[in-house]
């Protein structure tokens, strides 16, 4: 029987969901600010960004299982929880050590939040054109949320001081966690299980480890000693994982939910997308504050346009999902996507608003809800309901573990390009842009391969067998 509240409770976990994607990019524009009242080092500054994304990707998996075993809400609730306090304790901060301690807090309970919400909307609507709306609300926010981050960090920065960057998320916190038990039906598996303590181990190790490496790399060098020890030992940890999962008796992952191809084609589209989307607005926010040298709250207001288009495209997307296909819709998106992407590549040194950014900016607004709407949906396909929240952390891991390694590789291609240029005795704004534009490139092939990935690895039978069953039922 359907249940009465799940609009309500849609509402609720969309708000948390969205503090955690605001997260990610908020923090950009303020870091110069950040560092002068801090009084961080170079080296430091960017683990303010680097310790909630260890944390954030790292735990996503585990979060995911723990939600389906131990009580979705109940999960969901702990992670608001600790993510609130960890976002107060940001604000209060004295010392960059003390900043960097509360940002890593603050991944652990986005990474407790994230799967626990995804499954909660999974296990509330039933299969079909209904969890395709709730999908598209859910999906519209994480496609615009990294826009609207740049903006509200931009204009709170300005305005009240980057404090609030983090304060903003107690009262939202504070109303989710008093609306939650309320509206949020509890639910979880009622199979019997065993903890999975070697695969809890290793899973969370290993992509912690994956994150830092990769995070790591553009400043260390990718052929460093100390990335070279990072990624294998990352890789051993993921290697022992897999080899574990064969063998527990009730595995942290089962590898039968990758049965189902559409659920492992959209994962992958979804570590790809995830790559694209994070190292656009990498590019675009040190391009236009460094090169342009547009204030926090003029690159804020920039991404306007990006946000905007994206909520207003999401309810078609949404919608074509439901009439047409997940695929059909998922193509249309990484084909704008990579528009967009080609547009940037072309930015000159003095550019304008109007004739240089603003045609990509909204045509990455119209590619956001028709990736991001899509590859929530096709990831969710045909999964059982006592592993949704397994579903909803695979998705979400895909994404951020894709977005780390999308910004190191582009990060290493802007400096190591303009780097050469100005050894060369190029002027520094047309060496950075260089650099950006070889960035971009990279980004296109990235997109490329997602599209490439949708086409191949997303199939409609399976599509349409799981609207069919939903119809019956």
């Amino acid at each position: 029987m359907p249940d009465p509240n799940r609009w309500k409770a849609l509402a609720i976990v969309c708000a948390a969901f969205f503090m955690t994607v605001l997260d990610v990019s908020i923090v950009n524009v303020a870091l110069p600010s950040i560092g002068r009242a801090l009084h961080f080092s170079e080296a430091n500054l960017q683990w303010v960004i680097t310790a909630y994304a260890i944390t954030f990707g790292g735990f996503l998996l585990l979060g995911g299982r723990a939600a389906d075993l131990l009580g979705r809400r109940r999960v969901f609730y702990v992670g608001v929880m600790v993510f609130t306090v960890a976002s107060f304790l940001c604000g209060l901060a004295w010392s960059e050590g003390v900043l960097i301690g509360a940002r890593a807090l603050q991944g652990f309970g986005a990474a407790i939040i994230s799967p626990a919400a995804l499954s909660i909307i999974t296990t509330s609507f039933d299969e079909g054109a209904e969890r395709n709306k709730a999908l598209g609300i859910w999906g519209a926010i994480g496609g615009s949320g990294a826009a609207v981050g740049v903006l509200a960090g931009g204009v709170l920065t300005k305005y009240l001081g980057w404090q609030w960057i983090f304060f903003v998320n107690v009262p939202v916190g504070a109303l989710a966690l008093v609306l939650a038990p309320r509206f949020v039906r509890e639910s979880r598996s009622d199979r019997p299980h065993t903890p999975d303590i070697a695969g809890a181990i290793t899973i969370t190790g290993g992509l912690a480890l994956l994150v830092y490496g990769v995070s790591q790399a553009p400043q260390d060098g990718w052929s460093s000693t100390a990335t070279i020890v990072r990624l294998a030992i990352a890789a051993l940890l993921l290697l022992a994982f897999l080899v574990t999962e064969t063998r527990a008796e009730d595995p942290l992952m089962p590898f039968r939910i990758f049965r189902v191809r559409t659920v492992a084609g959209a994962n992958v589209a979804g570590v790809l997308l995830g790559a694209v989307v994070f190292a656009n607005f990498f590019l675009l926010t040190l391009y236009v504050q460094q090169v342009l040298h547009w204030s926090a709250l003029k690159t804020g207001l920039t991404f306007i346009a990006t946000a905007g288009t994206a909520i207003l495209w999401a309810g078609l997307a949404q919608a074509l999902v439901t009439k047409i296909s997940a695929k059909a819709v998922m193509a249309a998106g990484f084909v704008a996507m990579i528009a967009g992407l080609i547009w940037y590549s072309q930015i000159p040194v003095d550019a304008s608003y109007a004739s240089n950014l603003l045609p990509g900016y909204l045509l990455i607004g119209f590619a956001l809800p028709f990736t991001f709407i899509p590859v929530s949906i096709a990831a969710l396909a045909g999964v059982e309901q006592h592993e949704a929240g397994l579903a909803s952390g695979l998705i979400n891991t895909a994404q951020q573990v894709g977005g780390a390694i999308g910004v190191a590789v582009t990060s290493s291609v802007l400096l190591t390009h303009s780097n050469h240029l100005l050894k060369e005795g190029e002027q520094f704004p047309a060496a950075f842009t260089s650099g950006a534009q070889w960035g971009f490139w990279v980004t296109v092939g990235i997109a490329a391969v997602g599209l490439l990935a949708t086409l191949v690895l997303i199939r409609e039978e399976e599509l349409a067998t799981v609207e069919e069953a939903a119809a019956a039922a």
